[in-house]
Parts: structure tokens; sequence; C-alpha cells
């Protein structure tokens, strides 16, 4: 389940496996406003769940992203 949850990163942002552990909203230019709902978006095609506005907003950092799938029974 990482793997998908890594492939929405580095395809969303144009990112390699070594920069996703401190990747943050707007950290690179790819993750702005609108890449944000694309990665949402991707997230919830790979994983079939529907997010809350709330958990989608809360999404600043690919960590965090991690705990908030867990919300959703989401393993990684």
């Amino acid at each position: 389940m990482i793997e998908k949850y890594n492939h929405v990163f580095i395809e969303s942002f144009g990112v390699t496996d070594a920069d996703l552990k401190n990747l943050e909203y707007q950290g690179v230019k790819a993750w702005d406003s609108v890449g944000h709902m694309a990665m949402v978006s991707e997230l919830e095609d790979t994983f079939d769940i529907e997010m809350d506005i709330e958990d989608i907003i809360e999404i600043s950092s690919y960590e965090k992203g991690k705990e908030i799938l867990g919300r959703y029974g989401i393993k990684l």
C-alpha cells in the first residue's frame, strides 16, 4: 500500500522517493492549491475512498497524509 501512496505523490508533484519524507504543501512548485486537489483526487481513486473536506484541507505534508488515510482504514 505504501508503494501506491508514494506513487501518487511522485506522479503528482514530480519528486523522487528521497524527497517524500520532508515533502510539505507548497514545498515544491507543483504542490499548490490546484496540485493539491489533483493529488487528493488521485488518492481517492487509488484507495477507493471519498475524503471529508476537513481531511482534504488537513493534508499539509506527505507524513500527515499517511495519518489521514489511516482514518479511512488504510494501513501504510
